[in-house]
């Protein structure tokens, strides 16, 4: 029965955030919101909806190590997997703009992030404050940027927006946050009794099970895109979203329910950092990640898999 609860949890996050997404989108269109500004937000927010619920439902309910492990391990895999899978079916190039600004910016928030828990394993609301302040900076920056970019003739891209009735719209936002809540709760709860059945930590469970079924949405895109040789914005999605992993989803769970950090925590910040910095050295090199760079990442998420689950 908990493996039923935790798929039905994962289907209503996934789904849920989709509803939410349409309907907040929906809404927002029809306040005449532009599209650019509704697919940096609103649409950005969506894709770290199920993160976000598992993470913040494990800090409420004192899991603290699934909802460090889950942000932890949700931007290992995105990074490793999602990016690596993509670069395997097809290489992908890489915009110049995004490696020396947003990609350099997130192993700037993994490296502050480690900081702040790395001393005394604890997070605390003042830490998540800070969080929340590179997050405030990091939107402001990529709306002003954005922004100038249409101002100046550039090609931003715009979210194709179906606007619903005002009513469906509301229906879809809280329905679709309804999902994500109880999907949330289910995920946290069943991961946690699966753990203590299989005598293993949360903090194991958070870095495999539950990070693999929140970043479901990002490989399932991913990969479907690399299929139709439409790539090129992966790593942007994949820096995106790891971003507000960090900034935002581990930032409100630790405002909301200050949180002790597993030891072990360490080494995966640690990791996270140093897969960063891999990552970034391969896509600089021909500003390309390749099939071969693409096989030296999924080698290293295997290689790293393997460690927590032996350790």
């Amino acid at each position: 029965m908990e493996y039923i609860l935790l798929v039905v949890g994962f289907v209503l996050l996934v789904k849920g955030a989709d509803f939410f997404v349409e309907g907040s989108s929906s809404v927002a269109k029809l306040l005449r919101v532009p599209s650019v500004i509704i697919g940096l937000t609103i649409v950005a927010f969506g894709t770290s909806a199920p993160e976000m619920a598992v993470s913040i439902s494990a800090s409420i309910a004192g899991s603290n190590d699934i909802a460090v492990g889950n942000v932890i391990g949700s931007n290992i895999f995105n990074l490793l997997m999602v990016v690596g899978i993509c670069g395997l079916i097809l290489p992908m190039k890489i915009d110049k703009s995004i490696l020396y600004g947003d990609f350099l910016f997130t192993i700037v928030a993994a490296v502050v992030m480690l900081l702040l828990f790395a001393f005394d394993c604890n997070l605390s609301r003042w830490n998540g404050l800070v969080l929340l302040v590179m997050f405030a900076y990091f939107m402001f920056k990529t709306v002003k940027n954005t922004l100038a970019s249409r101002a100046a003739g550039g090609s931003g891209e715009e979210e194709e927006i179906k606007v619903l009735s005002p009513f469906l719209s509301i229906v879809f936002i809280i329905g679709g946050l309804a999902a994500i809540v109880i999907g949330g709760n289910l995920v946290v709860d069943s991961a946690s009794a699966i753990a203590i059945s299989f005598g293993m930590t949360e903090t194991l469970v958070g870095l495999t099970i539950v990070a693999f079924g929140t970043s479901l949405p990002e490989l399932v895109t991913s990969i479907v895109a690399s299929k139709k040789g439409e790539n090129e914005l992966a790593l942007g999605n994949v820096i995106g979203s790891n971003l507000f992993n960090i900034l935002f989803v581990l930032a409100a769970s630790c405002t909301i329910s200050p949180m002790k950090v597993d030891r072990l925590s360490i080494f995966d910040g640690i990791f996270l950092i140093v897969s960063s910095i891999v990552t970034w050295i391969l896509a600089k090199r021909g500003y390309e990640i390749d099939r071969r760079d693409g096989a030296i990442m999924v080698a290293l998420y295997v290689a790293y898999a393997v460690y927590i689950v032996v350790r």
